[in-house]
């Protein structure tokens, strides 16, 4: 192809870039034209922020303190109260206007962690009837001080990831049931209080 110009190859000269990694580029060319397209099959997404309510509507977290340490000692399940009927309505309201998809509650429970504590790897579905499992596991922080959550993931082909969080008082963390992740509580004389709120959607 000698003597043949870019241009007549769909190929244009664009600015002269720096050096990278002791390799001297002194060109740079993209070709024009080129069918390229990207479809997005399917992605792994992290919600996670602070539960703003109105003034006089605020979450009273140490009510769900207070069901949650009774639902433990009792063995019973959280009972239903106005004040988690909110905090659910909150979150349901918020990814439907922001994200545009509709979640449905599945399973709702309060968990208490002892100072120094780290659960056993958590995960949320059942491997055997997936089809019957939640979308989407969300932890709320009722009453937590130093507690942090790794949530493990693949990456591909790059298995084993992970990417920690803290959880804060009033803040929530979303993700998807599939993965697995754990909770330490880096207090030495505290409890730390965690909701979890499990979904499907569509």
């Amino acid at each position: 192809m000698r003597g043949m110009k870019l241009a007549n190859l769909g190929i244009k000269r664009i600015k002269q870039l720096p050096k990278h990694n002791h390799i001297d580029i002194n060109t740079y060319f993209f070709i024009e034209g080129v069918d390229m397209q990207k479809k997005v099959l399917t992605e792994q997404s992290l919600y996670f922020g602070q539960v703003d309510m109105p003034k006089y509507f605020e979450i009273d977290r140490d009510e769900l303190a207070h069901h949650i340490l009774r639902s433990t000692f009792n063995n019973k399940d959280l009972i239903f109260s106005r004040t988690w009927d909110k905090l659910n309505t909150y979150i349901i309201d918020h990814v439907r206007v922001k994200y545009n998809f509709i979640l449905i509650k599945e399973k709702t429970w309060g968990d208490i962690y002892k100072p120094s504590q780290t659960t056993i790897p958590l995960l949320n579905i059942d491997p055997v009837d997936l089809t019957h499992s939640p979308d989407y596991t969300l932890l709320y922080g009722v009453k937590t001080e130093k507690c942090n959550v790794r949530i493990h993931y693949d990456d591909n082909r790059r298995a084993g990831r992970s990417w920690d969080i803290e959880l804060k008082n009033n803040k929530f963390i979303m993700f998807p049931s599939t993965n697995m992740y754990y909770i330490t509580n880096n207090q030495k004389d505290s409890l730390n209080f965690i909701q979890t709120t499990t979904y499907s959607y569509f």
